[in-house]
């Protein structure tokens, strides 16, 4: 019993070591996704394979404000199962944005036949991801 209380000791001092406003947010749904780091901790998530695009955020009660998905050869999104609001991000052929829809909220369908791709983001962070892109 002593052991237990020792050990959940530990637990929480190792916890509590780290300010709440450094801890990294997570999300494991996108973590265990291949992307790419961007400058000033921004990170984008890849869904690559049908898995991932189909899944997408649908159903995820938030999403850490650093982490964004990019979905390759899209020209169209729904929201209908999403929980919040995003800024999406149309991307053309050479990675370069063509629209931002801002603030979409869920139910919602959107469109760019002149993307090649679009990068999912929590509303009101898509210039953040803009220029991180380099865009």
């Amino acid at each position: 019993m002593e052991t237990c209380r020792a050990l959940a000791a530990v637990l929480v001092i190792g916890l509590t070591a780290i300010p709440p406003q450094r801890r990294p947010e997570r999300c494991p749904r996108l973590d265990a996704l291949p992307g790419r780091d961007l400058p000033g901790g921004l990170r984008i998530a890849e869904a690559a394979d049908r898995a991932a695009r189909m899944r997408g955020l649908a159903r995820l009660d938030a999403m850490p404000q650093r982490l964004a998905l990019h979905i390759p050869r899209c020209r169209s999104v729904h929201t209908f199962t999403m929980r919040f609001p995003l800024d999406l991000i149309w991307l053309s052929r050479d990675g370069e944005p063509v629209r931002i829809d801002r603030a979409v909220p869920p139910r919602r369908m959107k469109a760019c036949l002149r993307a090649r791709s679009v990068v999912e983001a929590n509303a009101g962070t898509a210039d953040r991801f803009v220029a991180a892109l380099g865009g």
